[in-house]
């Protein structure tokens, strides 16, 4: 290792004996000499020296104050002095002053310089890194969070790290030497009483390790408390002796606070700040067994907002959420107190009343809060109105534990939904018989595709003046291995609440495109195929892109596909419902509005939307021989279609009275089982064949 060596002498016979010196020593020396102060000053500034020797006569300064200079210049490095026997005094003031040493200049030559000198550096080199070692340590432990206090075996405090300084309020230096009982105050949490030891004592006592009681609180300098955990442990020297000891602890005010928060956030919903499903659950248990030894009754609310998704899906989940939070509001103000408000998740609310005459109340109850929701919301100034659909279950009545009453008010809720919404229902042991039957074709409905269930029928639309066929609907059936053949009717309603209807939608649409192109291919007469579409499939995002893609796939021309839709498909947001179906137009899909007259019926739909085919529901059909309403209505539709120039089809003819006036009315198509039940593909491919055959000879 090569050592730097800076030496300032006038005299050339000194610089010279001290290059002889170090130059034997088998140790690496670098010797700069330089005459002045000032010359050995810029040097020492431009590059770190390992050890400097200098005379305290120099040309441009002399005595002490030589040393002081260098010594402001090169604090860290080791400075040795030059002396004769008459500057003995001085050499040692500057040895006080903090020089390393001094050589007299009558042993110059001598051996034992260069390894006094290695000594020295050696020595200084030591000396920085405990420096170093020290500062890391300090600056390690002013920089953790935790406190650290020491004492010696007296229990006299001899440090404080600045956490410590901060949670005690003692500074370091009013803390040094007083007895750790004075800063280190604490007491129990619960009683506030001292321990019967300081935990300090017992360390030093037993010379091993102990931990902080739980629940220790420490008393500061100003009077205020603060929670605290961690341990105190012994300080062992290098030959395991004890010296002292160390307490850690830090403050655990913040995680006693985010505890307490957990614990909230665990048993209640993040964005009303209801009781979550937890908390509901423990109240509901409560509640029974109060109302057990009381022999007195309960009651759940059970509440689903109404088309809340609908809302949702628009205007996006801000407002959504704003609106689920000023729903929130209005149901709180419209129980007591001792009652309990929750929020199940998404737009579903349950509702504890667990005191008073119950079933009154449950019936007073759900009334304040259709009338409280049917107030306009206000929402980023959106006017929003939302209702709500309650079902209600009573204690011991409908059930005798919390699941089975939250079940049954939920059973009675969908009961609610289904006979109008906005309203309320109490339960009924019938509801649970609808509702495992609903559970049931779900489960059964869910494996119908895999197991090749569900099947398509096909009934034929005719021209009611000419006989032909013109075209087919598909209707989907269901051959249920036990149930037989099922149709719509009793499956649809399931499968478009638990979203079934998608897959088994796209199922249909495919299948149709595929047996149509099939008749196609096989040399029939080309006729239109309709497949029925619900408003959930319509107003998918991907909607028109999988028509297009099934007509790529099946090999289908699009003008041979028309979609079936009913008029509440078309209220529910209208501009995006006109920019689908100008999209479908636009690849020449044609659009039938089914049952028409039985819905909204607004003649505005003929002219926003682009429609080509109008069918009439056969409600209206059934009664047309007499001269009722109903016929008036039926030729009113012919009329104004005709006008628009749209076709019409008149569902359900079944008899030649009804087919007779629909063509003294100028319809133009019918469907029905006059013409034809619902038949299997192959059925109604020969069909096809003998009606092409029959016109043909005609």
């Amino acid at each position: 290792m090569l050592n730097n060596i800076l030496v300032l002498t006038n005299d050339p016979n000194e610089a010279k004996m001290l290059k002889l010196a170090l130059g034997q020593s088998k140790s690496v020396f670098r010797i700069e000499w330089l005459r002045q102060l000032s010359s050995g000053i810029e040097r020492l500034r431009m590059t770190d020296m390992d050890a400097i020797i200098v005379n305290l006569s120099l040309p441009d300064s002399a005595g002490i104050a030589t040393f002081d200079k260098l010594f402001a210049v090169a604090p860290h490095t080791p400075i040795l002095t030059l002396s004769l026997s008459e500057e003995t005094i001085l050499a040692k003031e500057a040895v006080a002053y903090g020089a390393q040493g001094y050589l007299s200049k009558a042993y110059l030559d001598s051996k034992i310089i260069p390894q006094a000198l290695l000594n020295i550096i050696q020595r200084k080199h030591v000396e920085e890194e405990i420096n170093q070692q020290k500062v890391r340590a300090e600056i390690a432990l002013n920089s953790i969070k935790d406190a650290v206090i020491c004492t010696n075996l007296l229990a006299h405090i001899d440090y404080l790290n600045a956490s410590a300084v901060e949670m005690t309020g003692w500074t370091r230096e009013e803390a040094y030497g007083l007895h750790i009982n004075e800063v280190f105050n604490i007491v129990d949490g619960s009683t506030h009483q001292p321990p019967l030891d300081n935990p300090v004592h017992l360390v030093l006592e037993t010379n091993e390790p102990m931990g902080l009681n739980a629940g220790t609180l420490l008393i500061q300098r100003d009077g205020m408390t603060l929670p605290i955990e961690d341990s105190v442990s012994p300080i062992r020297d290098h030959k395991g002796e004890m010296t002292g000891a160390v307490i850690v602890f830090h403050d655990v005010s913040a995680t006693h606070a985010m505890t307490k928060k957990m614990e909230h956030l665990a048993q209640h919903d993040f964005l009303t700040n209801l009781p979550n499903r937890l908390l509901l659950n423990d109240r509901i248990a409560h509640a029974i067994t109060l109302a057990q030894r009381t022999n007195t009754q309960l009651a759940v609310l059970f509440l689903d907002l109404d088309n809340f998704k609908s809302i949702n899906d628009s205007l996006g989940h801000e407002t959504g959420d704003k609106l689920l939070q000023s729903v929130t509001e209005r149901l709180c103000s419209c129980v007591r107190s001792s009652d309990t408000v929750s929020r199940q998740g998404g737009d579903e609310f349950v509702i504890l009343l667990s005191s008073g005459e119950y079933g009154v109340d449950a019936n007073l109850t759900a009334k304040k809060i259709l009338k409280s929701l049917s107030t306009p919301h206000q929402i980023n100034k959106t006017t929003l109105h939302i209702t709500t659909s309650i079902g209600i279950s009573v204690y011991p009545t409908d059930g005798l534990d919390t699941q089975t009453l939250i079940k049954n008010a939920d059973t009675a809720m969908y009961d609610a939904k289904e006979t109008g919404r906005n309203n309320y229902k109490f339960f009924r042991n019938e509801m649970n018989v609808r509702a495992v039957e609903k559970q049931l074709i779900e489960s059964q409905l869910r494996m119908a595709i895999d197991k090749k269930e569900l099947e398509l029928y096909y009934q034929p639309k005719v021209n009611l003046h000419s006989g032909a066929i013109t075209g087919v609907e598909a209707l989907l059936r269901w051959n249920h291995s036990e149930w037989g053949v099922t149709t719509t009717d009793r499956f649809i309603k399931t499968a478009e609440d638990c979203g079934l209807i998608l897959p088994i939608g796209q199922w249909v649409i495919r299948e149709a495109c595929l047996q149509a192109k099939q008749w196609i291919d096989a040399g029939l007469q080309p006729i239109r195929v309709a497949v029925n579409i619900s408003a959930i499939e319509f107003h998918q995002d991907n909607f028109v892109e999988n028509i297009r893609q099934v007509l790529i796939d099946t090999g289908l021309d699009a003008n041979y596909l028309q979609l079936e839709i009913t008029e509440s498909v078309l209220i529910r947001d209208a501009k995006d419902t006109a920019k689908v179906l100008q999209q479908l137009r636009a690849m020449k899909v044609q659009i039938a509005l089914d049952d028409f007259g039985t819905g909204y019926s607004s003649l505005s739909y003929l002219n926003q939307f682009p429609i080509d085919v109008l069918k009439i529901d056969q409600s209206f059909v059934c009664d047309i021989q007499s001269v009722t309403d109903d016929a008036i209505i039926v030729s009113a539709i012919i009329g104004m279609a005709n006008n628009l120039k749209l076709c019409v089809v008149a569902e359900g003819v079944e008899n030649k009275t009804q087919l007779e006036f629909l063509k003294i009315k100028h319809c133009k198509e019918g469907q029905g089982y006059y013409f034809s039940q619902p038949l299997q593909a192959d059925e109604f491919e020969k069909l096809l064949t003998i009606n092409r055959s029959e016109l043909a000879e005609a």
